[in-house]
């Protein structure tokens, strides 16, 4: 990964403090609110005392499926903006399932906000590669620098951040930290195990290191 930003951004608690501080009060887009209430209808009708899994910016929805075999006792939600890429799964234009599994085109930060509303439980919560946003200006690109970041925790459950850039897990660790307590404890994935998603496939294929930080997180409110 190339930046130019050798370690922890100097701004990044000031970023989330702020963020813990100020709720973010920005309106839902349209087509989110409308995508969040179907599937919102359907865990209601079909899942409602189910645990969900989340699978936060699925790509084309092969890890929500893989992460379905791993929670079996789970309904396991897929989220992703890429039309092209939901394309894969029959989701672009509205929420598509198979058995447990539900894939759904959405902004992520909002429906994060939406779920939290509705009171989901959420059992587990993935971000598998998320956009890194290296350069050091954009800092507040990146999920633990987003306003959002204080609902994402608030979600709660065991969540799960992997990332072929090292510093950003340890930045995302460290955000947390400050908002939670918990310490941050990253570590390297071993090659074992077969890849969770297309991106994970290709860095194991290309000899990059891959980097997880992993916990429970603790019942917050905001």
């Amino acid at each position: 990964m190339r930046s130019n930003q050798p370690g922890l951004h100097p701004g990044l608690a000031s970023c989330v403090r702020k963020h813990a501080d100020t709720p973010w009060r920005q309106p839902v887009p349209g087509a989110t609110r409308e995508a969040f209430a179907r599937v919102e209808a359907m865990r209601r009708a079909h899942w409602a005392g189910r645990p969900v899994v989340l699978d936060s910016g699925c790509g084309t929805g092969e890890s929500t499926a893989r992460l379905a075999q791993r929670h079996p006792e789970a309904w396991v939600v897929g989220i992703d903006r890429s039309a092209v890429r939901l394309a894969r799964v029959g989701a672009d234009r509205g929420p598509a399932g198979r058995g447990r599994v539900l894939w759904v085109r959405a902004e992520l930060a909002s429906f994060w906000r939406l779920a939290l509303a509705a009171g989901w439980s959420v059992s587990h919560h993935y971000l598998l590669y998320p956009n890194p946003w290296p350069k050091a200006a954009h800092l507040k690109r990146r999920w633990h620098g987003h306003p959002v970041f204080p609902a994402l925790l608030a979600l709660g459950g065991r969540l799960e951040l992997r990332s072929n850039w090292k510093t950003y897990v340890e930045e995302f660790a460290r955000a947390v930290e400050l908002l939670t307590g918990l310490a941050p404890g990253v570590s390297r994935l071993d090659d074992a195990g077969a890849p969770l998603s297309p991106f994970e496939r290709k860095y194991l294929a290309s000899g990059h290191a891959r980097w997880r930080w992993r916990d429970t997180l603790p019942k917050t409110s905001i």
